[in-house]
């Protein structure tokens, strides 16, 4: 076999090995999952998620996306809180603590003081005859019957089941919260993601040029249009209304076929019924809508049908929506 070959087939086996050890976690899914999640959906506090080693780096990331989904959430490496920082954990807090073993010694000298401070203990542990498991309200069993590294020994398939055990508690709070995609996009609006869900077409085009014939302008006023504006296109208007539109491709094509333009009015060239979109569209569904129609400016109308102006897809293609 040759080097290349080798590669891929062991990448494919850590791969393989990691998904079975995702999938075989949904056999330990009981009533403490239920409680732990009910316990963090009507906490009055916040849910501190704590560990040591590679689990701290999960449960950094745990915190991240319940944070990002409405679960107020707070990382406290679980070393750092047996030397200062314990002051972080209020009584009414939920403490969710991962650990592979769950008997390594920050964890054992941290577990006595959440009891006698009164916070519900969540363990997430690989090991459900640990001291943490003992001692915790609810035990979410994340053993898995090996780890994918050579040797059996760096994290890697058990970090990756507390990984998609924290993507279930999370998605599972949203559902219930009923966090939708307005909720997401207040809470990320800096992000694409964000703009996807609250830029609107109102945003973008009150910054262009609004170009408008009539319909029995000449076509030289037509031309002249186009090319001031700066956007490739103009619409044809008549009481508030666009009736038509006239783009440079439009234009190219009728000086192929009529080269002495002089006779043609707006009327005899412009396609009628041009597309239109709301103000108060989403930018990203105006942006579908161009490319499904291949084209690359709409007309933006308020809800009478008046014209206001024009949204070119590069509008929306700097601020980064694609």
């Amino acid at each position: 076999m040759d080097v290349k070959q080798e590669i891929l087939d062991y990448a494919s086996q850590v791969l393989q090995e990691e998904a079975e050890a995702v999938s075989g976690i949904r056999q330990y899914l009981n009533e403490d999952f239920v409680k732990s999640v009910e316990t963090i959906l009507h906490s009055k506090g916040r849910l501190i998620v704590t560990g040591i080693g590679k689990s701290a780096i999960i449960a950094q990331k745990i915190v991240a996306t319940l944070n990002s989904t409405g679960t107020p959430a707070v990382f406290m490496h679980a070393a750092d809180a047996i030397h200062g920082d314990l002051g972080i954990i209020q009584p009414d807090d939920v403490v969710l603590c991962l650990s592979k073993s769950g008997n390594t010694p920050e964890i054992a000298q941290l577990t006595p003081f959440l009891k006698t401070n009164g916070n519900v203990l969540i363990a997430m542990v690989g090991n459900r005859d640990s001291y943490l498991a003992r001692e915790a309200h609810f035990v979410l069993n994340c053993s898995v019957p090996r780890e994918a590294s050579p040797n059996n020994l760096a994290p890697t398939s058990s970090s990756t089941a507390q990984l998609a055990l924290g993507d279930a508690i999370a998605s599972t709070l949203i559902k219930l919260r009923g966090f939708t995609s307005e909720d997401f996009a207040r809470l990320h609006p800096g992000g694409i993601l964000g703009k996807r869900l609250t830029l609107k077409v109102g945003d973008l085009y009150k910054f262009n040029d609004v170009p408008m014939v009539a319909p029995t302008s000449p076509m030289q006023q037509v031309i002249l249009e186009i090319s001031g504006k700066c956007l490739g296109v103009t619409a044809v208007v008549q009481d508030q209304k666009v009736v038509g539109a006239i783009t440079d491709g439009d234009l190219r094509r009728m000086l192929e076929h009529n080269p002495d333009y002089s006779r043609l009015l707006a009327q005899d060239v412009m396609t009628k019924q041009p597309k239109t979109v709301s103000p108060d569209a989403l930018a990203v569904q105006a942006l579908e809508l161009m490319k499904s129609k291949n084209i690359t400016n709409l007309f933006v109308v308020d809800d009478n049908g008046k014209y206001l102006g024009v949204i070119h897809i590069h509008d929306i293609i700097k601020e980064g929506i694609y």
